[in-house]
């Protein structure tokens, strides 16, 4: 960015940060929404379906993040941004109107087609109008909206569930969006689409949305809805297997692959990758059921539990911001990784401390370990994954990156949620037998607020069921940590580019690709 003038960088960030507001929102929604979640369960009924209400986001995310990516980079980046932000605005509108459970399940997977292309749309755009080098001193921008994000999103859920309705976690995203938009349209111009007509791998994206879909669906309902050997489960992991399988065969052929390859051809992409997978996992399922252990078994308030977050908010925010600029200092990056998966687990054994006796400001302290280890990975993960592609695979090797952690976080949701939904069910029903237990999960009985009206004797199984389940999500939550912190010792040091390479050659777009 040096050969900018004054005025044309600072126009520039003032774009950058309409970008970032896009980012946020993706952000801000997967945070407001959770301490939300036990009040919409009371509301709408249903919490066997509870898990969905993110899982259906977070499928509909990750199964669009490289089709986003890629259709940027076929079809001109801005275009497809901003039409990913509309698309999720509509999303969040309907989510704040639905009537039922069923609905908005629905609405918040119409959300995630548009939330699929809003980190991803971004990065690709400064990818490209950004160096590598240069990149982390972003983060000084990130600094602006990240706060609000990490810190406001849960106590701003909190507040506006107290005070308003939940529907205003989802409203609330309008105004922003509105916001975002205006300064992408005026401030950012990233380079053309490439030429000629492009060619969209029709059959890629058809496998990769299916094999996500049977995946996910397996991981949801294997040993709870339906048995782990019962021929629904088995056909679920059949149709993932052959369609990951399927997917990568047709790859290798095709002209414009969602996923190119070559991407995996670098180490460290393909380490970084795996990283996005595990921590996407262990973020997007603590980070949702942290709050019910607050609010059922701390007596805390939506508002107090989205308090009681800040240290693993501040953690993830502190490490973030640190490690960008430590990283554009001196373009050094392997120690971080590894250093935030030491710390990640670290953090999940301490949260295993966690009881149904433990003081409100020791449980939340426990959280600031996991958030800065987390916070050190996505962070180093970005940039290297920047670093090793090319910028016509820009928008690909984003939603790569994206797709991996989206899928994390909605098979962890799926699977670790469906556990501990299930540990709660048979917790409540040993103790106050199976009547009085699907009076209290399927009769929008059990409710933060409502919970202190019930007999000594409830209270008392639900803060222990909470409990227990919360275990259970944070055993799987280690193993998560302890893959992590291994596959961190393989990533090599590769010097961060400091200026932009030249794009590849436009592709030809005859009929035969020469």
């Amino acid at each position: 960015m040096g050969d900018l003038t004054r005025a044309e960088r600072r126009s520039l960030h003032i774009g950058v940060f309409g970008l970032l507001l896009g980012m946020f929102l993706a952000m801000l929604d997967g945070l407001i929404v959770g301490t939300a979640l036990p009040t919409i369960a009371g509301d709408l009924g249903g919490l066997d379906r509870l898990p969905w209400v993110v899982t259906a986001y977070m499928l509909a995310a990750a199964a669009t993040t490289p089709l986003w990516g890629k259709l940027g980079d076929l079809f001109g980046r801005k275009a497809v941004f901003v039409t990913a932000i509309v698309l999720f605005l509509a999303g969040s509108v309907l989510c704040g109107l639905a009537r039922d459970m069923t609905q908005l399940i629905a609405f918040r997977a119409v959300q995630g087609l548009g939330a699929g292309g809003l980190m991803v749309g971004a990065l690709a755009i400064i990818g490209v109008l950004i160096p590598p080098r240069d990149s982390g001193r972003i983060q000084s921008m990130i600094g602006v909206i990240m706060p609000i994000a990490y810190v406001g999103g849960p106590l701003l859920g909190g507040l506006l569930t107290d005070h308003m309705s939940w529907r205003w976690t989802f409203y609330v995203n309008v105004p922003v969006g509105a916001v975002a938009l205006l300064l992408i349209a005026a401030r950012i111009h990233p380079p053309p689409a490439p030429r000629g007509r492009p060619r969209i791998d029709y059959a890629g994206a058809a496998l990769l949305t299916a094999s996500i879909v049977a995946l996910t669906l397996l991981a949801g309902w294997a040993g709870t809805a339906h048995p782990w050997t019962s021929p629904q489960i088995l056909g679920l992991g059949a149709a993932g297997v052959l369609g990951v399988a399927w997917f990568v065969a047709v790859e290798r052929r095709a002209a414009e692959p969602i996923i190119p390859p070559r991407l995996f051809a670098d180490r460290d992409f393909t380490v970084v990758q795996t990283l996005g997978f595990l921590v996407g996992a262990a973020m997007l399922t603590v980070t949702n059921y942290l709050p019910q252990y607050f609010q059922f078994v701390q007596g805390a308030s939506p508002a107090a539990a989205g308090m009681l977050l800040l240290p693993l908010m501040f953690g993830m925010l502190g490490a973030q911001l640190l490690t960008g600029r430590l990283i554009s200092a001196d373009g050094r990056y392997r120690r971080y990784p590894i250093l935030g998966g030491a710390l990640m687990t670290a953090g999940v054994l301490a949260l295993l401390q966690l009881g149904t006796d433990t003081p409100a400001p020791v449980a939340s302290a426990l959280t600031l370990l996991i958030g800065a280890g987390i916070g050190l990975l996505m962070q180093s993960s970005t940039l290297i994954t920047m670093n090793s592609a090319d910028p016509r695979d820009m928008g690909a090797a984003n939603g790569t990156l994206m797709l991996f952690r989206t899928i994390g976080g909605s098979l962890g949701i799926a699977l670790l949620g469906s556990l501990y939904a299930a540990r709660m069910a048979a917790d409540l029903t040993a103790r106050l037998g199976p009547s009085t237990a699907a009076h209290l999960t399927e009769g929008g009985v059990l409710t933060p607020a409502l919970l202190p009206t019930l007999p000594a004797e409830t209270i008392d199984a639900v803060r222990s069921a909470v409990t227990d389940g919360l275990h259970l999500i944070l055993y799987g939550t280690l193993v998560l940590a302890l893959l992590t912190f291994a596959a961190s010792w393989l990533i090599r040091e590769v010097p961060l580019r400091t200026t932009l390479p030249p794009s590849a050659p436009e592709p030809d777009s005859s009929p035969t690709g020469r």
